[in-house]
């Protein structure tokens, strides 16, 4: 699984003109699935995600995690991250995992984020779908499960 993890004071996505998923101060998370991610890449995701010390403590340094700041997830789903760009000009997304399996995954991933009380909301999958979010610092950052 591969996540871009965004640092943002607000964040929402819409799905034919309405807003479907907002939030202020917290992560906007972009989460793409590959053909060989299974339950365990998406739970140690979500734990490595949620630890993530990416906000500010009282000093100026990144010390504290989502829960720290009681901040929200925005999750959305996103194919593209599994794009090969390396060949041609028209990306690959052979490795991306079939929309069933996906879907699932993501499921799973958005359900555990919700098990440790943290405030999530969502896109819709599968759906075209527009992102809005202000970056916080701005801080990006790429998160991928372990290579197996």
């Amino acid at each position: 699984m591969k996540a871009v993890v965004q640092r943002v004071t607000q964040s929402h996505v819409s799905v034919d003109g309405q807003q479907i998923g907002v939030i202020g101060r917290g992560l906007m998370v972009l989460l793409g699935v590959a053909q060989d991610d299974g339950e365990a890449d998406a739970d140690w995701l979500v734990d490595k995600i949620v630890g993530l010390r990416i906000f500010e403590d009282g000093h100026g340094k990144m010390n504290r995690a989502i829960t720290d700041v009681n901040g929200r997830i925005l999750v959305v789903s996103q194919f593209t991250l599994l794009g090969d760009c390396r060949k041609g000009r028209r990306p690959s997304f052979v490795k991306a995992a079939a929309p069933d399996k996906a879907e699932a995954l993501y499921d799973r991933f958005v359900q555990n984020i919700r098990d440790k009380g943290i405030g999530v909301e969502t896109g819709r999958f599968g759906a075209a779908m527009k992102v809005a979010l202000v970056n916080d610092g701005p801080v990006t950052l790429i998160v991928s499960s372990p290579k197996k």
